[in-house]
């Protein structure tokens, strides 16, 4: 590993000053469960780390005016077992549970899961963000079967390993950033993943300047819940995930959000599960037409069709789970 100069400001004045204008000077280190093991497999070699730890006004969870505020540096386990989140995000709490591990929930961060990088094999083993050797896509041509099966058409094939993800898209979340001089950028969850379209370029619409620092959930009473697909509960990724949230007047949903994780580069928006849940009572027969909506436009690549079905139970299992949550 490369020595770096570490850091750990108090104040967000104080971050901004210590941070880089270009990808790669600097690190922001939060709970330290992805970017420990990035600095090890030499996936980063910044120049300087700056933790968030001692900086107060990044934790905790509050409401105000009709919104749920969350710190970016606010821990998984107190995301899950907060009393407001769970009265009313049950998509949350769920997403957060599936992590499993205590070790995990006690240090990984909010703000963290949100800007992991991904977990691709190939990446990870030192083949570039869209696990190339030379021109061959060793996706592609090799083992995918964790890969992508929507959004296939670019370079990246990966899938967005954030676990609130789903949720905070479908919750229709809105992320605060803070960049140079304090300058706070507000981003739609919609808007803040991004498949990077060349090396240069990361997942999300943060620039190397700016750090997450906020993300506001307008409570507006939504039914909403999680499931995700898992070969093994605790220190590991799902398969696949589905997060719904729908507004429910005399039981008929409306205005319903349905997205997957695990299946593409970003949270994937399934906008025909959506229209199938529209006007329909969240009930068992609604779900499992919501599910078979939900695969449109899937391309799995070789070794992962499996996938399809999986986000057809998935989608199927969330939406009775926001219905009975």
């Amino acid at each position: 590993m490369k020595s770096f100069e570490y850091a750990a400001p108090k104040t967000l004045k104080e971050v901004s000053a210590l941070l880089s204008e270009k990808w790669g000077e600097t690190d922001i280190l939060a709970g330290g469960t992805d970017l420990v093991t990035s600095l090890k497999q030499h996936l980063t070699s910044p120049n300087r780390v700056v933790s968030l730890r001692n900086i107060s006004e990044l934790k905790g969870i509050e409401i105000e005016r009709k919104t749920l505020r969350l710190g970016a540096m606010t821990t998984l386990g107190e995301l899950a077992e907060n009393k407001a989140v769970r009265e009313n995000f049950s998509a949350l709490v769920s997403a957060a549970q599936g992590v499993g591990s205590p070790q995990l929930m006690s240090v990984g961060t909010v703000g963290g899961d949100l800007c992991q990088r991904p977990r691709c094999w190939y990446f990870r083993n030192g083949f570039g963000l869209f696990g190339k050797e030379g021109s061959t896509s060793l996706v592609r041509e090799g083992d995918n079967r964790y890969h992508a099966i929507f959004g296939t058409e670019g370079p990246a094939l990966f899938v967005s390993p954030s676990s609130l993800g789903p949720a905070l898209l479908a919750l229709e979340a809105t992320l605060i950033a803070v960049g140079p001089k304090e300058r706070r950028r507000k981003i739609p969850a919609a808007e803040f993943f991004r498949a990077p379209k060349n090396e240069n370029e990361r997942e999300t619409a943060l620039a190397p300047n700016e750090i997450l620092v906020e993300i506001e959930i307008p409570l507006r009473g939504l039914r909403n819940g999680t499931y995700e697909v898992r070969h093994r509960h605790g220190l590991d990724w799902p398969y696949v995930t589905a997060s719904v949230a729908y507004e429910s007047k005399s039981g008929v949903a409306s205005g319903a959000r349905v997205v997957l994780g695990h299946v593409a580069p970003v949270p994937w928006s399934a906008g025909a599960a959506a229209k199938a849940l529209n006007g329909s009572k969240a009930d068992a027969t609604a779900a499992a037409r919501c599910g078979e909506a939900a695969t449109q436009g899937a391309k799995p690549l070789s070794e992962n069709g499996y996938k399809v079905q999986l986000v057809k139970a998935a989608v199927k299992r969330a939406v009775l789970a926001a219905a009975a949550a």
